[in-house]
């Protein structure tokens, strides 16, 4: 008996162009989040400034409601790895903070995550020398877990399979560890997925190798690449909330996320100012121009 793969929502490249739009309104409102992030303030009021920017884009949170999620991001803080909800927190220096992000507009959805580390100043990029002075094991995570979506998100420009994103990141992560002596966990419960009309859709984009190499990847497809990597093992286990995810040797995370088009003449990152020019540079892929 064969098994069939579910449908996958192709886009034309003026569909793509719409989920431009709802992907520039995420990356606003995780700019607006990280500036604001500081010691002292409650992840409750990243989440503020996140709803504010998403309502006077006239946008619409993606994640407020779905499934019953009462929030309009993701705040995972130190051990938690994803799908933290926002709350009374006081964010402290030294935390690792992950911020993930939707938004729907028109219909047509985005979905972006961020991770970086608290100063006494503010947020910390791992490109920050700060970054490391503050603490050089969490700033290389941040970094290993940014360079393997990164390499995740170049894999598409030349993939022939959805797989081959798995393998980049995976290749990605052991490098990154490699370069400081230690070894990243790559959780492997919670995926990448395709997106469009809805958040989340076939096919999952797994971020480590598998026998299985997915299907195959196909112009109109729009993916979020976003592995999640923890400075101890890959297994997790979730809160009493039943929502927030957590490693189970409570190591450190960090979650990384963008959300990525493939066109008929190379890629595009939707939810990328700048369409992932930077963040593409270092693979020499050179991402579409959708005007």
């Amino acid at each position: 008996m064969f098994r069939s793969r579910p449908r996958i929502e192709l886009k034309s490249r003026a569909e793509i162009r719409l989920m431009r739009r709802a992907g520039l309104v995420v990356a606003d409102a995780l700019s607006a989040v990280r500036a604001a992030a500081r010691p002292g303030v409650t992840t409750g009021d990243l989440d503020r400034v996140a709803a504010d920017v998403i309502a006077a884009a006239g946008a619409t949170p993606s994640f407020l409601g779905y499934h019953g999620f009462p929030a309009t991001i993701c705040t995972s803080v130190n051990d938690e790895i994803v799908h933290g909800i926002p709350g009374t927190r006081s964010l402290a220096v030294g935390d690792v903070v992950s911020v993930d992000c939707g938004a729907i507009v028109d219909g047509w959805h985005g979905d972006s995550a961020v991770s970086f580390q608290i100063g006494p100043d503010g947020a910390l990029g791992p490109d920050d020398p700060r970054a490391r002075e503050l603490d050089a094991d969490d700033a290389a995570l941040v970094l290993a877990t940014r360079s393997a979506m990164w390499a995740g998100v170049a894999a598409l420009a030349s993939a022939r399979r959805v797989g081959e994103v798995g393998d980049a990141v995976e290749m990605a992560a052991e490098t990154a560890g490699g370069l400081v002596g230690t070894s990243y966990g790559i959780v492997e419960e919670y995926t990448g997925h395709g997106i469009g009309t809805a958040m989340h859709q076939p096919p999952d984009v797994l971020n480590f190798r598998a026998t299985d190499r997915g299907p195959r990847v196909r112009a109109g497809m729009c993916l979020a690449v976003e592995p999640m990597l923890t400075r101890g093992t890959e297994v997790t286990r979730v809160l009493g909330d039943d929502w927030t995810v957590v490693a189970a040797d409570g190591a450190r995370a960090a979650h990384w996320e963008h959300t990525v088009a493939v066109l008929d003449d190379g890629i595009a990152v939707l939810t990328a100012a700048d369409l992932g020019r930077e963040g593409l540079a270092a693979f020499d892929v050179v991402p579409v121009d959708l005007d």
